[in-house]
């Protein structure tokens, strides 16, 4: 599995709502609020990188109400 957390800088007054839908989304395990640069981080699970790709450009980045995304991948050492 992959995992990786997708940071989010959401649009002001469509917060909810895309919360509200990123949650739907297939393989998102959490979703946090957070204070500072980014508004959200949400926690994806994949069987591959290449789907954590698809699910990231193809879903999470769609959202309405999503103006920028970072993407972090979790590894192990």
């Amino acid at each position: 599995m992959v995992n990786g957390y997708v940071l989010l800088r959401l649009v002001p007054g469509l917060e909810k709502e895309a919360l509200t839908t990123i949650r739907l989304i297939k393989g998102v395990i959490e979703v946090e609020l957070v204070f500072g640069h980014w508004d959200a981080v949400v926690k994806v699970e994949a069987k591959t990188i290449n789907e954590l790709t698809r699910k990231v450009m193809g879903e999470i980045r769609g959202v309405q109400g999503i103006g920028e995304t970072e993407t972090l991948v979790a590894t192990e050492f």
